[in-house]
């Protein structure tokens, strides 16, 4: 099939394709995604009636989770919002192109989105074994409302995040799984780390993760034994930390203190960020920073000490979280 003919059918599909229900388990994963027959989301939708509503309310309380109990950034549809991937499955490899559309309330891919911070949206792709990340921004058809991006994938489970706000709603993160082809060796369990080392670039990390409070995270970048003191601000800031929690991924996106230009934010070498975590255990912290004209990645590793139990309205469980509060 050619490219054109396969677009057409997609964007047909995304758009008669939204209702889903989802089902969490007593276990900490992904979330099991169940979608119904398009016919029948279709002739919902014609009606004017939410369908994952209709769907909750013909089956009692007890079996079906409630949505606010779920954590959001688990779920592929959310607030009438479905991320949907054209292919679930891809082939290992450098630039392979990844295609999808946010269908809305009504079912159709959604075009008008609001920019944070300097994009429409931001998408996420993370290996499930944390051994693969990346933070790229696809481009938008506003005709079709499809959107496309290049990235690189090794063989195995990746996660997909993205990260937007559809214009006249609140800002959403929905993620969902792509199985990537190929042989594929589960990397061991990492120990906690604090010192990252990129590109000759030394990236150090000060500071505790505890669950139910907050906690103050300090980056510090250096080359060659010397601070790094003109970081140049990418997408609006001086540093973009992203969070994943071990075992189910669940997402936290920070920000740090402070705007570039504001005349007392330095450019390095320290970036500043104040965020909390909604339980103990592992997490992995993945920073963005651009010097010299090049955007980087820094991979942390840490352990949260807490209860244990997770924490309600905790920021990792919301869509976003922003430190300069």
């Amino acid at each position: 099939m050619n490219t054109p003919a396969k677009l057409t059918g997609f964007v047909a599909a995304v758009a008669a394709v939204f209702g889903i229900a989802l089902l969490v388990g007593a276990t900490v994963g992904p979330v099991e995604e169940q979608t119904e027959d398009p016919a029948a989301s279709a002739h919902d939708a014609g009606h004017g009636e939410d369908t994952a509503t209709g769907s909750a309310a013909e089956t009692p309380a007890a079996e079906t989770p409630a949505v606010e109990d779920i954590p959001g950034v688990l779920m592929t549809y959310r607030n009438g919002y479905t991320l949907a991937l054209a292919e679930k499955n891809l082939e290992s490899g450098e630039g392979r192109n990844l295609t999808f559309a946010i269908n809305g309330p009504d079912g159709t891919p959604v075009t008008d989105f609001d920019v944070t911070h300097d994009k429409e949206l931001h998408l996420i792709a993370v290996r499930r074994d944390f051994t693969g990340f990346q933070h790229v921004h696809p481009v938008l058809d506003e005709n079709t409302g499809i959107w496309s991006v290049d990235v690189d994938l090794t063989p195995g489970t990746w996660r997909v995040f993205t990260d937007f706000t559809p214009t006249g709603g609140e800002a959403l993160t929905l993620g969902t799984d792509l199985a990537v082809a190929g042989e594929f060796v589960p990397a061991p369990t990492e120990a906690d780390n604090r010192t990252a080392t990129v590109d000759g670039y030394e990236v150090t990390l000060d500071g505790d993760l505890s669950s139910g409070g907050d906690a103050m995270l300090s980056l510090t970048v250096s080359k060659d034994g010397q601070p790094i003191t003109d970081l140049q601000p990418y997408l609006g800031a001086y540093g973009h930390l992203v969070a994943l929690r071990g075992g189910d991924l669940a997402y936290l996106h920070v920000h740090p203190d402070g705007t570039p230009g504001d005349g007392t934010t330095r450019p390095g070498p320290e970036v500043v960020f104040h965020t909390s975590v909604p339980s103990a255990g592992t997490y992995h912290l993945y920073l963005d920073f651009q010097h010299d004209g090049v955007v980087r990645t820094a991979a942390f590793t840490l352990t949260a000490g807490g209860t244990g139990e997770v924490q309600s309205g905790s920021g990792a469980h919301g869509d976003h979280s922003h430190s300069g509060r």
